[in-house]
């Protein structure tokens, strides 16, 4: 089996599109979290906080005839992929249109806005509003397809809908693609535009955080005084490659990829399962042919919800111990579902390489319900990271669980 490598990332956050730019807002205890006023509309949803990517603008930036295919989920993708190939310094090459470069990549549902057109077109028998790509914005595979078609890319195309894993499968069937031998190359990752629809899903459970007047203290992912998760928005994108390739051209290696497994509860839609999450994780360790004892980090899912956070945290002291530790990049960004997997994958792999890992924002003092592991709390910390793992958990009782290595260590 083949060796894959991470040569390219990059990304789209409420606290910047750059490593530089949000590892400065981290370290200053700054988050990308905001009430929003326009959200004052909706009588019937609870929560005003969020975590929008502000100032975001591609439209000067490309053709207006590849933008019509585009809403805003699909527009943050191709800019973080266009971010990640520059970084690979695969911008043009030869090698994304040669049919051994593909993409896996996906996002909870695509834009919502057209869904409003075909709404009028039921309720009122027509739309002023639809167009000959209305649907093509809105449909699940339009991270994949937008990103495909900017770039060229003939190899085969893996759509990743899965909410809150829809990132990390992406990163996962990629990885997989190339170890196997299908592919050479693929871009990776997930996004999500960010609207009221989504808060509302959560908001509906009774699971989003109401602390409207003081969105610099939610979410608090894993704190005893939670009250739910925080919808955000962003993209992540990783160029992987299989590692000979990538070393015979010369590529800068961020990381490489020893593990993955996704699996599900097969038990409840919504409410997540312990024991199938120790399994995820379980699993990519022995991918990866590792013990819990090599791991030196662990970027957590920690949506700061109540059954959530528990869960959670019991399966990782179950499986990874209680020495390994452990942070929330949702407390920063909040919940961007679709892009979740892939952001946190792309920053943990920039505190990987630099040796300094963020703090859970928010987190003054633990559940006493979740379990006992090496929570990062209140200031960053040095860690000499040879391995982590990134988890996540979506609706459905999908779990994924990556295990990455040091560009150093290989």
């Amino acid at each position: 089996m083949r060796r894959v490598v991470v040569t390219g990332m990059a990304g789209v956050t409420s606290l910047g599109n750059s490593w530089s730019e949000v590892r400065e807002k981290m370290k200053a205890g700054k988050t990308g979290i905001r009430r929003m006023e326009s959200w004052d509309f909706y009588t019937g949803l609870n929560t005003r906080l969020a975590g929008p990517v502000e100032g975001f603008d591609v439209d000067k930036r490309y053709p207006r005839k590849m933008l019509r295919s585009m809403g805003p989920v699909s527009k943050m993708a191709v800019y973080a992929t266009e971010m990640a190939l520059e970084s690979a310094g695969l911008t043009d090459d030869p090698l994304l249109t040669s049919g051994r470069m593909g993409v896996a990549y996906g996002s909870s549902f695509g834009s919502t806005q057209p869904v409003v057109a075909f709404t009028d077109l039921i309720r009122d028998g027509y739309s002023r509003d639809l167009s000959a790509t209305s649907y093509v914005k809105m449909m699940g595979h339009t991270t994949a397809v937008n990103i495909g078609v900017f770039y060229g890319l003939s190899g085969r195309v893996i759509p990743t809908s899965s909410a809150c894993t829809s990132g990390s499968q992406g990163i996962g069937y990629a990885y997989e693609a190339i170890r196997y031998g299908m592919q050479d190359a693929m871009v990776a990752g997930g996004a999500e535009e960010l609207c009221p629809t989504m808060a509302a899903v959560f908001d509906t459970l009774y699971a989003t955080s109401i602390k409207n007047d003081t969105p610099d203290l939610s979410p608090r992912p894993f704190d005893k005084d939670r009250d739910g998760l925080v919808i955000g928005e962003g993209a992540g994108t990783l160029i992987l490659e299989e590692y000979e390739q990538a070393k015979a051209r010369g590529a800068t290696i961020f990381a490489e990829i020893i593990g993955y497994k996704t699996n599900s509860d097969g038990r409840h839609i919504t409410n997540p399962t312990q024991e199938t999450m120790e399994l995820a994780m379980s699993g990519a360790l022995a991918d990866a042919g590792m013990s819990y004892q090599d791991i030196d980090f662990i970027s957590g899912h920690g949506t700061a919800t109540e059954q959530g956070d528990i869960a959670e945290s019991q399966a990782t002291n179950t499986v990874m111990g209680s020495t390994t530790p452990i942070n929330s990049l949702k407390s920063y960004f909040g919940h961007s579902l679709g892009a979740c997997g892939a952001i946190e994958a792309w920053l943990s792999i920039e505190m990987m390489r630099e040796g300094w890992f963020a703090p859970t924002a928010n987190l003054d003092e633990v559940d006493p319900l979740c379990a006992d592991v090496d929570y990062i709390m209140e200031s960053g910390r040095s860690i000499s990271a040879e391995h982590f793992v990134s988890n996540n958990f979506a609706f459905g009782g999908i779990n994924t669980s990556l295990v990455f290595r040091n560009a150093s260590a290989i």
